[in-house]
């Protein structure tokens, strides 16, 4: 590797050669701000506030789009670079709704951040903002032009990581906006409502619908019964919602804190993750004893679902027709449980935290219903959602003591805990599987071929000298690839795991802003490091899960599991 040296603010050093100016001088400790740049993205140099000074250059450069060369002389802060980045950011300020206190990202918003580090206290141009109508049109994600910066990450987030081109440029120069084709609303268009543009935007052009409110108001009702499940991915997101490094593994801080905002009973989705593939793992072993259609398809992540549904719908047939996990326990939450402590459906008002914005609209699907009047799940709140919540009840959620799940839905295993990485319900599935049919004990549990991070991995398993070819993909151009291989017939599988998120669940549309790769890889570390330190890490071992077929399901795929646990889905191809 070719080495490059130069010197930035008269300290001299060395980096790969193609190293951008930007990253040299993070390097060396120096941050130059930034709104368009992303890590995981292409260059676009469109904000221009990372400006800086190149000896002998006739004009400032972005120092994003520039690489470095041997010799360079850098100047990152002087009063010619400092006064064009502030000049920058009045512009931006000039055309921007400045209601900073009423906005969702106060506090976490990168335009405000820089501003207040510029020391831009008021613009030196006048506001000629013309306010248009937020969309609300989508049951999970809000879009406010007023807030949007034309940055271009969400335009790339869409059309390169998911393959959905839902977003992009309209119109031109100081009229040019950011929005679907036509000026459309994202409910009329082929949206997923996955919320990846979301985690990108720096400002808060795009963000979740809240639903706050309506879960405050539960949980001080006195006829509610308010249960809350937390998912897999939260465990090891919600710390930095408070200063924590990513991948801090918080689980029992997270269900102490929930017992402090109120709920009556805190559980975990990891439960219904291993209930999942019980009943997923037995569909499986039916399809292919019984010549059902193959390769069969996992049917946890809503985002995809609503892919397939709309891009794809001749392929549902491969659909497994198990709810989510998050469904599950919805169903079990309204029927089950409500009749153990001897409570109507109507009674009990059940919360979800997810890391995922696409369960907004599986929790308001009209097939996600037991009775065809109370939904399974009442409110699903995001994990940036869940921290807006405990800030404002002042619960200080470093100093909480742990805390353990409530019964009878709290006992899990490793494998319910991996659902929340890609790979993680292959992985799971095929240490079930493998026992249920091979009568054997699985001594090496953990399957690292369908580990990680690449867009697309495969891997085989001997069942009992039959050998099974599975799939995982992550996010949708990945899952895109999949099933055009499906549907020209060259999809040699018999089990695959999509998941529309990158890197899964723990990569979720309502994770905390600020996703990078770098940032997927250490919660995926820690979800696995949580599975090796449980106890029990097979879902078909977890003696709650064993108890609640003999109390009450009986047997996976009966009669009773078809009405609680299994769905199916429809063409919404628009």
């Amino acid at each position: 590797m070719n080495m490059v040296n130069l010197k930035i603010n008269n300290r001299n050093i060395s980096v790969p050669e193609g190293t951008s100016i930007l990253n040299a001088a993070k390097e060396t400790g120096i941050t130059i701000p930034n709104l368009c740049y992303h890590p995981d993205q292409e260059v676009k140099a469109n904000c221009r506030v990372c400006v800086v000074e190149v000896e002998g250059a006739r004009t400032l450069q972005a120092s994003c789009a520039t690489e470095v060369k041997d010799g360079m002389i850098v100047r990152t802060n002087t009063n010619k670079v400092r006064n064009a980045r502030k000049t920058v950011i009045e512009l931006m300020l000039a055309n921007h709704d400045m209601n900073c206190t009423a906005c969702k990202k106060n506090n976490q918003c990168g335009l405000q951040e820089i501003a207040a580090n510029l020391g831009v206290r008021e613009s030196r141009f006048y506001n000629v903002l013309e306010k248009q109508e937020i969309d609300l049109s989508s049951p999970a994600i809000e879009r406010n032009p007023n807030k949007c910066i034309k940055c271009g990450r969400c335009i790339q987030m869409c059309s390169e990581v998911q393959g959905l081109a839902i977003l992009d440029y309209i119109g031109r120069s100081s009229d040019v906006e950011v929005k679907p084709a036509f000026g459309w609303y994202l409910g009329n268009v082929a949206c997923v409502a996955c919320g990846q543009c979301s985690v990108v935007c720096p400002v808060a052009a795009i963000t979740e619908k809240e639903d706050i409110e309506q879960v405050w108001e539960a949980i001080n009702n006195p006829d509610k019964t308010v249960i809350v499940q937390t998912a897999p991915a939260v465990r090891v997101s919600l710390g930095e919602e408070f200063g924590m490094e990513p991948g801090e593994i918080v689980t029992g801080k997270l269900v102490a804190s929930l017992r402090a905002l109120g709920f009556d009973s805190v559980f975990d989705t990891d439960f219904t993750a291993d209930l999942t593939i019980v009943e997923e793992g037995h569909e499986l072993l039916k399809r292919i004893k019984e010549g059902g259609t193959l390769p069969m398809l996992t049917s946890c992540s809503p985002g995809w679902i609503n892919f397939i549904e709309q891009y794809y719908p001749e392929l549902l047939p491969h659909l497994s027709t198990c709810k989510s996990p998050q469904q599950m326990f919805g169903a079990l939450a309204k029927g089950y449980y409500a009749e153990k402590i001897g409570k109507k459906p109507e009674d009990i008002y059940s919360v979800s935290i997810m890391p995922c914005t696409a369960k907004k609209f599986e929790a308001d699907r009209d097939e996600m219903m037991i009775d065809g009047k109370n939904p399974d799940v009442d409110v699903v709140l995001t994990t940036r959602e869940l921290g807006k919540m405990l800030r404002q009840a002042g619960v200080d959620f470093n100093k909480l003591e742990e805390e353990e799940y409530d019964t009878p839905f709290g006992l899990s295993t490793g494998a319910g805990v991996i659902f929340g990485a890609t790979g993680g319900v292959m992985e799971a599935a095929l240490r079930t599987v493998y026992e249920v049919v091979t009568g054997e004990t699985l001594e090496a549990l953990d399957f690292y071929g369908v580990r990680g991070l690449n867009g697309i991995k495969e891997a085989e398993v001997d069942l009992a000298g039959t050998i099974v070819k599975v799939a995982v993909a992550h996010s949708l151009s990945n899952a895109r690839k999949v099933m055009e291989l499906i549907k020209d017939g060259k999809a040699d599988y018999a089990f695959i795991e999509i998941m529309c998120c990158p890197g899964g669940c723990i990569g979720g549309g309502g994770q905390p802003f600020g996703g990078t790769d770098e940032l997927r890889l250490k919660r995926i570390d820690a979800i696995y490091q949580a599975d090796k330190n449980l106890p029990l890490r097979k879902s078909h071992e977890n003696p709650a899960v064993k108890q609640l077929y003999e109390e009450f399901l009986i047997e996976p795929l009966g009669e009773k599991s078809h009405h609680l646990l299994h769905t199916h889905y429809k063409n919404r191809k628009k």
